[in-house]
């Protein structure tokens, strides 16, 4: 994989920037921190070079200094709102959250529930945290927020919240997911914290769009293909344009609220520290970029990512038509097309002349390897084992795994345990290949060429099961699917 971004610089400059953020207010400086701490691999595939869990590393450079509050909305544990990354509810997310917080040995002080509004599960969810020793805090709903900006900056709006104690000058206000209320948290400590006698500041750490790259940069242009269910629109902050007459990046939401947070932070502190969204934000992500042709690159490749997994919701009900069509229309502005993905193109080859279902997966030094469904293998088990056989030099007529142990799986999947599909999953294939790698030399060979793989290039003609999809996201590879059912 080309790398296309520093990490290391991001690290050092991006803590001295939220150090010195912390110090222009004073006391204390609450950061809503947006994104994924611990596994953004959005940012990875767009910026190679950015690991997963780098912002988490950059905290750790300030955790004598920070406090984490998760902020969860009482609405979500309602309606047990999941992760569709994860595949685990908000309430189990929180946990999950503060469980990794805490082994990197950050300080995880509370956990506020919002949108509260008297709702049974809540109560319940509350009291089951604070059996575990957690603080949690109530913020309740205010009527017309945000733009009853008379009664929000009142004791009968933020001053109705729980006030959240905290002891730390950098307090991260982070979620499971969007719209669990992270702003309106920042907001309300502000207000009872001046009530109190303390200076407190707000920021606003959120990835992407980048503030500092043209409109229609790639990498934007990913973000906004990356929240086409959420309908976000990249823009040009007009605050920005017209206080310093420079050009900067935001999204619609942060640009759309900003005259009622001018108005909440002029009721508070009666005057606002910041002149635009773009003035609220720390981050230094664009001033990290190492190569941007590299990351040109790879935000076209996962534009395309995104509109085939818009395709495949889309087919599976789990989105609306119009997620699609707002991708197919950033992919006509970026002036890409699915052809453009080398492993769409040989997949949907190796299916014309195989006619049935088929993958395949473009390694590191762009060689293209290809597999089909057969009767003992999936498509993707068949792949995985091309591609390792190929990184270990091994003659492709060498079967590494012999029919006859095969056949036995197959009849247990069947007869056993009534399954409808005897060909080997990836993950049953990665078994048995682990147990003859004791004995034979090839085995061991191919298995150990498995992390060759990590940042590979994936396509399959058809949706692949829930088990397949999770294996090439474990081994790192980039997959994408054709919107079609299985043989």
């Amino acid at each position: 994989m080309k790398i296309g971004f520093d990490s290391e610089k991001y690290l050092k400059i991006q803590s001295e920037h939220i150090k010195e953020r912390i110090a222009q207010f004073g006391d204390k400086l609450y950061m809503e921190f947006g994104g994924k701490l611990f596994d953004d691999y959005h940012a990875s595939r767009v910026l190679p070079g950015f690991q997963p869990d780098s912002k988490l590393k950059m905290l750790l450079q300030l955790k004598d200094d920070a406090e984490i509050v998760i902020v969860i909305s009482a609405e979500d544990i309602d309606r047990n709102k999941v992760r569709g990354d994860l595949g685990i509810t908000y309430d189990m997310d929180v946990l999950r959250l503060r469980d990794e917080f805490m082994q990197c040995g950050m300080m995880v002080g509370s956990v506020v529930i919002t949108h509260y509004n008297g709702q049974s599960s809540a109560d319940t969810y509350r009291k089951h945290l604070e059996r575990l020793g957690i603080k949690v805090y109530y913020h309740y709903l205010i009527e017309g927020y945000p733009t009853n900006v008379d009664l929000i900056d009142s004791d009968d709006g933020f001053g109705k919240n729980d006030y959240v104690e905290t002891t730390r000058p950098l307090i991260v206000v982070t979620a499971p997911g969007p719209g669990s209320g992270k702003m309106a948290v920042c907001l309300s400590q502000l207000y009872n914290e001046s009530k109190r006698g303390v200076k407190a500041g707000y920021a606003k750490f959120e990835t992407f769009p980048i503030w500092n790259l043209p409109l229609k940069h790639p990498l934007n242009v990913a973000y906004e293909a990356a929240t086409a269910d959420l309908n976000d629109v990249n823009m040009i902050d007009p605050f920005h344009l017209e206080a310093y007459g420079k050009t900067s990046v935001n999204y619609n939401r942060d640009i759309e609220i900003f005259p009622v947070l001018n108005a909440i932070f002029e009721g508070i502190y009666g005057e606002n520290p910041y002149k635009s969204p773009t003035d609220m934000g720390v981050n230094m992500i664009g001033y990290c970029i190492a190569d941007d042709e590299v990351c040109c690159q790879a935000s076209k490749q996962e534009i395309i990512r995104r509109y085939f997994k818009a395709l495949c919701d889309y087919a599976s009900g789990k989105s609306a038509e119009n997620e699609v069509g707002k991708i197919t229309l950033l992919m006509k502005q970026t002036k890409i097309k699915v052809e453009d993905r080398k492993a769409t193109v040989a997949a949907r080859e190796r299916k014309q002349r195989a006619a049935v279902h088929a993958s395949a997966i473009e390694l590191a030094d762009g060689s293209i390897i290809t597999a089909e469904t057969s009767a003992l293998l999936g498509q993707s088990a068949a792949l995985i084992l091309n591609a390792i056989k190929h990184l270990a030099g091994i003659d492709h007529s060498i079967k590494l795994i012999p029919q006859n142990m095969i056949e036995p799986i197959q009849q247990t999947k069947v007869i056993y345990l009534h399954g409808h599909n005897p060909r080997l999953h990836t993950d049953e294939v990665l078994v048995a290949l682990s147990m003859l790698s004791l004995h034979d030399v090839n085995c061991k060979k191919a298995l150990a060429c498995l992390p060759l793989l990590n940042g590979c290039q994936v396509h399959s003609t058809s949706m692949l099961s829930e088990v397949d999809q999770k294996i090439f996201k474990k081994i790192g590879v980039g997959l994408t699917c054709d919107p079609a059912r299985k043989n």
